[in-house]
């Protein structure tokens, strides 16, 4: 098989600033790694040690298609030494690579000119993507069939803010004695949920999987089970008197057709404090998700010590999976250790 290696080019801005725009050329490996780095976060004295990688999915009828993912990475965001975003945005449809890179560039520069930032994450976050959204439809950008998803986490100090659009997921893995535990930082916005059903149905939206689409199941059925057991054919969006657009997520950033039905832009966002505990978090497109659940990549990522080495397990299992399908989405992957984190405690202070 034919596969693609995808170079990434960065830019060097106050900290770091890795955003990536995925060149394929031809080799014998779909791999792209970047490794080690390290940032301080000198506000609580501790380390995020990162590790990259991207992968180019599989699809026989597109050998030489493109990888719709980008990711960024922005350190030091206005200068503050405390303030890091890590993100993975999972493009889709024609234009689906110009859409994430879109969405990729613009929420860095957004979050780092934004003076209410440090005042408000949540309102400034939330801003962000509703803000990209506008400029996408209004960009030279088709994104009436094309979108993006987006998970990123903002590291303020000793807190996350983990903001999702779509069904990409962010993962944190938690010691709890002996164990080490996946405690997911996102929840995957499709209609499975049933709250996110239940709103894009009053949004006007047909939700019905592909098999109830071409008759070979009750369409009147809606109940699809477990995500985890029916991802094969999962709930899709439609309009109501057509056969597009089909997406399996509720809400993108782009996607100005699936928007008219419910597909929106406004993130959920979830609040962690960091603590001893934490290890490290995991930011990923829903293409690693498809062949491995959180437990299973916590686990991975808790067997080394330098992420670059979990990044590389990840990708020869995904590999090995590749061997048994006959398509594989693109995939990207951020793990972030957690090291050297203090608390006060009453007095003391812990460590990890």
């Amino acid at each position: 098989m034919e596969s693609v290696v995808v170079d990434i080019h960065h830019h060097q801005m106050v900290g770091s600033d890795h955003c990536g725009e995925l060149r394929p050329y031809k080799s014998k490996h779909i791999l792209t790694q970047r490794s080690l780095e390290i940032v301080h976060v000198s506000s609580h004295n501790f380390t995020l040690q990162y590790s990259i990688l991207t992968q180019l999915g599989y699809y026989q009828d597109t050998v030489e298609r493109e990888n719709q993912d980008s990711f960024c990475i922005k350190t030091q965001i206005q200068c503050n030494p405390n303030v890091h975003v890590f993100g993975v945005f999972d493009g889709h449809g024609q234009y689906g690579a110009q859409c994430s890179n879109f969405v990729n560039d613009r929420l860095v520069e957004i979050l780092s000119s934004d003076s209410t930032l440090l005042d408000d994450p949540l309102k400034a976050y939330t801003s962000a993507f509703l803000a990209i959204n506008s400029e996408l439809h209004d960009s030279e950008i088709d994104d009436t069939m094309s979108g993006t998803t987006a998970i990123t986490v903002l590291v303020v100090g000793d807190t996350l803010y983990v903001a999702n659009d779509g069904d990409s997921r962010a993962v944190i893995a938690v010691k709890n004695g002996d164990q080490i535990l996946a405690e997911d930082l996102s929840v995957d916005q499709t209609s499975f949920r049933k709250d996110e059903y239940e709103r894009v149905k009053l949004c006007g939206a047909r939700v019905l999987s592909i098999d109830q689409v071409e008759g070979f199941k009750d369409p009147n059925i809606q109940n699809w089970g477990e995500e985890e057991n029916e991802g094969s054919d999962p709930p899709r969006l439609w309009i109501p008197n057509g056969m597009y657009p089909g997406t399996a997520f509720t809400r993108s950033v782009g996607d100005s057709t699936a928007e008219k039905i419910g597909v929106i832009a406004d993130p959920e966002i979830s609040v962690v404090k960091l603590t001893p505990n934490h290890l490290f978090f995991v930011v990923a497109s829903d293409g690693v998700f498809e062949f491995l659940p959180s437990r299973t990549i916590v686990n991975m990522v808790a067997a080394y010590t330098d992420p670059k080495d979990a990044c590389a397990a990840i990708a020869e299992s995904y590999t090995l999976w590749l061997e048994n399908e006959d398509r594989t989405d693109d995939i990207t992957i951020i793990i972030i250790q957690i090291k050297a984190l203090w608390i006060p405690v009453v007095g003391w202070w812990c460590h990890r």
